[in-house]
């Protein structure tokens, strides 16, 4: 066994049980801070909705889940497992695709398992990370904690090291039109969607063509007296049916109006109700202070070396579950393992000047090839050899199964040109037995 440390862990979603475990295993010592009363993070479903509903005021109540009642994943659980510990239906959902309570409760189950429970501080928000001893590489973690009708009570501790986990999926991106602000209708963000109820006998405007935009426009379309979809570049066609024949799509929008109208760049323009951003989150770390070494701007994270550690600042602080567009349970837990073993010592990283030129090369790439920077964190087209870098890493060989370069377009492919059907009729199974058999 290497170096131990008593590392800080913000976070008990996915990501923070999954470091939390590889750390425990390397040897550390893990205190994980979650300000909810469960496990889960993301998964944990709240039928609370924020106060402010476009999620813009400072001052709201933040609600941590942006989970609809009805959501089913978009990639199979097969793909949700861990390398030793397979999501498996245990007597709850059966589907290939399940709810979100089936997640739920596997990551309960993986918690549970490896005795992470008495690892993690429930009830404790984290409200500042910072670092205080330069030499000794110390962390101070205030947390305020509140019991019923109590006022806040704020604590610091101590900690060697910090990794970040608190998810990515809380602070609100808007969309910015003209007039967005003088529009007298209900303008909501998808973080504070639940059920499609409310849009009952509505004119909707739905912005965005994601996983949840789609989710979304399928369960309003029954509801509402018509769904008009504003999309940047139209990637698939809108299939007619029973539950679209009331539904469009246009270009994104023009402006807004006092009079209720929203004009689209397409010239169309309707009398709406409602308008819903399904557009996005930030990145948001409001209790790090860096002194300005961690930024992020326009949800570029960085500088971070392979998106986990700041140059300067490694092992010592460090994130893991920043990616997206990627099969994120199973990159999680090769981050989450690479932390672990940097800091007791079995990992070496390069230098730091080695790692800061890393980044460079990689921010210099994105720029010669037009990439905005908010795609910093996109593994869409690098998951395979990023993949494949972390394991090298950790000298570990990985299921055939990481080779299937195509996997997450295939599967929202399917899951956008068929919906549900598709979630309820593909064999994973099947898919998978294919990939390891192969040569």
């Amino acid at each position: 066994m290497g170096r131990s440390y008593k590392v800080a862990v913000i976070g008990a979603g996915t990501a923070g049980l999954v470091t939390a475990r590889e750390l425990q295993r390397e040897g550390h010592r893990v205190t994980v801070f979650e300000k909810a009363d469960r496990v889960g993070g993301i998964w944990l479903y709240n039928p609370r909705v924020e106060t402010d509903p476009l999620g813009l005021d400072p001052n709201r109540e933040i609600v941590h889940s942006s989970l609809y009642k009805s959501l089913r994943v978009n990639v199979p659980r097969q793909t949700m497992s861990f390398l030793d510990y397979p999501f498996v239906e245990k007597g709850g959902d059966p589907r290939t695709f399940p709810g979100h309570e089936e997640v739920l409760r596997f990551l309960e189950d993986f918690a549970r398992d490896f005795g992470l429970m008495e690892l993690i501080r429930f009830g404790h928000e984290v409200v500042r990370v910072e670092l205080f001893d330069e030499v000794t590489h110390q962390w101070v973690v205030e947390t305020r904690t509140r019991e019923t009708g109590s006022a806040w009570e704020s604590k610091d501790e101590v900690f060697e090291a910090v990794v970040i986990c608190n998810g990515n999926f809380t602070e609100p991106i808007v969309a910015e039109f003209p007039g967005r602000d003088i529009w007298p209708g209900l303008q909501v963000h998808s973080h504070n969607y639940r059920t499609p109820e409310p849009f009952e006998n509505k004119v909707v405007v739905l912005i965005g063509n994601g996983p949840s935009a789609v989710d979304i426009l399928k369960e309003i379309s029954p509801l509402a007296k018509q769904v008009h979809q504003a999309v940047r570049t139209p990637s698939f066609q809108l299939i007619r049916g029973d539950i679209y024949d009331n539904a469009w799509q246009h270009s994104m929008i023009e402006r807004a109006h006092k009079d209720g109208k929203v004009e689209f760049q397409d010239g169309t323009i309707v009398h709406a109700d409602v308008i819903i951003h399904c557009t996005g989150y930030k990145y948001h770390y409001p209790f790090l202070k860096s002194n300005g070494i961690v930024t992020v701007d326009d949800n570029r994270v960085g500088p971070l070396y392979k998106h986990v550690f700041p140059p300067s600042l490694a092992p010592w602080l460090s994130f893991v579950g920043l990616n997206y567009r990627v099969v994120i349970f199973k990159v999680m837990e090769l981050q989450a393992k690479w932390v672990a073993k940097v800091l007791s010592g079995t990992v070496e990283l390069p230098s730091q000047e080695a790692m800061a030129s890393s980044v460079e090369e990689l921010y210099s790439k994105m720029e010669k090839t037009g990439l905005p920077k908010h795609h910093t964190h996109s593994l869409q087209n690098d998951e395979v050899e990023y993949v494949n870098w972390l394991a090298a890493q950790l000298n570990i060989e990985l299921p055939k199964r990481w080779k299937e370069i195509t996997l997450f377009s295939t599967i929202l492919k399917g899951i956008f040109e068929n919906g549900d059907k598709y979630r309820d009729t593909w064999d994973a199974d099947k898919w998978i037995q294919e990939i390891d058999s192969s040569d």
